[in-house]
């Protein structure tokens, strides 16, 4: 099955997922904000947040590499750092239930975005696709993403579509002011004829959609 183009350099970028025990949820954040400076040593983070709504207990985080051999090279040098694996990892492990990672790289047509402000709230929507990748639904997705960008309510920050992981899966990240603001941003789109016909559209090719609204950390570049 063709999966369509991608961007052609080879940066990726790596979305981890946890699931933390209810009780050590606040005791795990503390201890990112506290710690994450020795893991960001290694490596760039995008971006830290946890759940608000949508989902419980989970914390998102995005890191960046220029290609999968500078991935085993940090992998390898966060193994044998005693700060990281010592004050962080020994303490945070026993917090998670569940960990969760995958590979993806931006859509061609996106560049990773920025907030206009600090201080918004962040929607991570995730869009299980039909098998064949963008060479079967790209365009109708894409067209369906600009005509939401296009009714000024919302910022995209970034678009990306697993490569590692479940397949013909493309996650967005959307960035508002507050969770007020993309309520009325969203029932100003559902009126908007525009966003109705490209969401029609794209929709032929959509098994399934969740959606999450995430606050971000202290610690984190996107916040």
């Amino acid at each position: 099955l063709a999966t369509g183009p991608r961007q052609d350099s080879s940066i990726f970028y790596e979305i981890r997922t946890y699931d933390i025990k209810p009780s050590k949820m606040k005791e795990f954040l503390e201890m990112i904000n506290k710690y994450i400076h020795f893991r960001t040593a290694h490596s760039e983070l995008v971006g830290f947040w946890y759940t608000e709504l949508g989902a419980m207990n989970k914390v998102f985080h995005i890191w960046k590499y220029d290609n999968f051999a500078h991935r085993t090279s940090v992998r390898h040098a966060l193994a044998n750092d005693k700060d990281w694996q010592g004050k962080f990892i020994s303490v945070a492990l026993p917090l998670i239930e569940k960990q969760h990672n995958e590979v993806a790289y931006l859509v061609p047509w996106c560049q990773l975005g920025k907030p206009p402000k600090e201080g918004g709230v962040y929607e991570w929507v995730t869009f299980q696709m039909k098998p064949g990748g963008p060479a079967l639904w790209g365009e109708a997705f894409r067209a369906a993403i600009n005509a939401h960008i296009n009714t000024g309510y919302t910022r995209l920050i970034g678009v990306f579509h697993t490569e590692y992981g479940l397949l013909n899966t493309v996650h967005v990240l959307w960035w508002n002011e507050s969770p007020d603001h993309r309520a009325a941003g969203r029932h100003s789109a559902h009126e908007d004829a525009r966003v109705v016909a490209a969401v029609r559209d794209s929709v032929r090719f959509l098994e399934s959609q969740q959606n999450a609204l995430l606050i971000p950390l202290q610690c984190s570049p996107l916040k």
